[in-house]
């Protein structure tokens, strides 16, 4: 029996990892949620994408981009933001973050939050 989708399924946040960003985490959330919609870097095909390629395939997939990448994911960001683009936001998480930690902020953001919400901007998780 398959669910119909109705306006909460529809605006389910949907992310993208990027190929620095901890397997380990995208193992637990799905572990923990397995309707959670996270594709990774792998699965999609950007290894080695550099950042504003992966900025582009992020809005392209409509997907929010979540990154350890505190460095230089900021700068392309705001100027891929600049250059007139449409992203559905990226959130940035520190590799000092405890994976359980880490698991749980990006399920609230699930659980808690629309899709729609996070348009354009940068987050930093945990909340």
């Amino acid at each position: 029996m398959s669910e119909e989708p109705n306006e909460a399924t529809q605006s389910r946040v949907r992310f993208l990892s990027d190929e620095n960003f901890d397997y380990v985490i995208v193992q637990g959330l799905r572990l923990r949620q397995p309707k959670i919609d996270i594709l990774t870097a792998p699965q999609a095909g950007i290894l080695g994408f550099p950042d504003p390629a992966v900025l582009a395939f992020a809005a392209h997939q409509d997907r929010i981009l979540v990154t350890h990448d505190k460095r230089t994911m900021p700068d392309h960001f705001a100027a891929f933001l600049a250059e007139g683009n449409q992203s559905p936001g990226i959130m940035l998480m520190s590799r000092k973050v405890a994976i359980g930690q880490a698991i749980d902020a990006l399920l609230l953001v699930w659980e808690a939050s629309s899709h729609e919400e996070w348009r354009h901007l940068i987050t930093r998780l945990p909340l």
